[in-house]
């Protein structure tokens, strides 16, 4: 019996020395990060933007590599009755239009890649200042990212809408708009 009452005392005491992990009232709610930075008035322009940007670059693209195209068949016509030194120098010629164009292809993907980058990170960081404004606002103790975090959540529990009505009232400098 004194051994039980021991046992019952260490658990009491380690049970209230224990951290909570947490209240009944802790509030929590998810984002689709996604979603909001599509659907945002800055997001859409951003993604016209650098869909007109894709598109010229694509363009030019195409042209050069219609160029290289129009030479190898006029190569290939021609290759029969040419000289092995005039051959060699043509195909080698053509190799090395080749090989720039690859270059100019690496380029163009690195640049978009680039001003993407720049573009969804002023937006990010934007977005991220309007949902800890809700989650202070709301108290809300944690907010989850919905396409990394959450397999499911009650619909009620989204603050996306409001994240985005927010994000679109926020002048450049993050404090919502009077």
């Amino acid at each position: 019996m004194k051994n039980a009452l021991m046992a019952f005392a260490l658990v009491g005491s380690t049970l209230a020395a224990a951290p909570r992990v947490a209240k009944a009232d802790t509030k929590l709610a998810f984002v689709d990060l996604q979603r909001a930075l599509e659907e945002t008035e800055d997001g859409k322009k951003a993604k016209n933007k650098l869909k007109s940007e894709f598109e010229r670059k694509q363009k030019e693209l195409d042209s050069k590599s219609e160029e290289l195209k129009a030479a190898k068949e006029a190569f290939d016509k021609k290759a029969p009755l040419m000289k092995p030194e005039a051959l060699a120098k043509e195909q080698k010629e053509l190799e090395g239009r080749f090989i720039e164009l690859q270059q100019v292809y690496g380029r163009l993907q690195r640049d978009l890649a680039t001003k993407e980058q720049d573009a969804m990170g002023g937006l990010m960081k934007k977005l991220q200042t309007a949902v800890g404004q809700i989650a202070e606002r709301e108290k809300i103790a944690l907010v989850l990212e919905r396409n990394s975090s959450v397999v499911w959540g009650q619909p009620s529990l989204d603050i996306t809408n409001e994240v985005i009505r927010l994000y679109n009232s926020m002048d450049s400098s993050s404090k919502p708009k009077k």
